[in-house]
């Protein structure tokens, strides 16, 4: 048993590759990534997040509904009736909505579409909301190679870009002053 605060990180296999207890050491981070998981595994298996009683939620779902081809409105939907159920179980937890992430550009302009339903939908759920495209994706909306080997799994450049965006974002949702940690800057040797 800890005091510390409960974070859950929810998801697919992006999350659940993460090691959030070593990247968040201050919270008793609680993994709810599943490898595969897509918007109606989530809706499916949301009491065992319920039931952790956590302060905060991390949520990042949806690119795997694309891979089953699923449509856009379905996805948004399931998102949706997610933070719904989240907000009436857990009134008092503080919910990160993360954007889908960019994946192959076949999947850019569906993934934009999604991202854009879903940021909308956040702020009617008091849901923070972290668009993650800016730092992940090339100009052609693909995921950017140097940050993963299959165009859908982050690497662990890919993880440390996400995690500087992550980790400030956290610190909004929680109120909490930033966190006194190096300034990353950037490699000039490789320009």
């Amino acid at each position: 048993m800890t005091d510390k605060p409960v974070t859950a990180f929810v998801g697919d296999s992006i999350t659940a590759a993460g090691a959030w207890q070593d990247w968040f050491s201050d919270v008793d981070a609680r993994n709810f990534g599943v490898d595969g998981d897509t918007t109606d595994g989530l809706l499916e298996r949301l009491d065992a997040v319920i039931e952790s009683d956590p302060q905060t939620i991390v949520l990042l779902i949806g690119t795997n509904d694309l891979a089953e081809r699923r449509s856009i409105e379905r996805i948004v939907r399931n998102i949706e009736s997610a933070l719904v159920r989240l907000h009436q179980e857990l009134p008092d937890a503080r919910i990160l909505l993360q954007s889908v992430l960019p994946r192959g550009r076949e999947y850019a302009e569906n993934v934009r579409e999604i991202n854009r339903h879903i940021w909308q939908f956040a702020a009617t759920q008091r849901v923070h909301y972290l668009d993650l495209w800016p730092a992940l994706a090339d100009a052609d909306g693909e995921l950017n190679s140097d940050l993963s080997e299959d165009r859908l799994h982050l690497n662990e450049a890919g993880y440390d870009v996400w995690l500087s965006e992550l980790r400030p974002a956290l610190e909004r949702v929680n109120d909490l002053p930033p966190m006194s940690r190096p300034i990353r800057l950037p490699d000039l040797s490789a320009q």
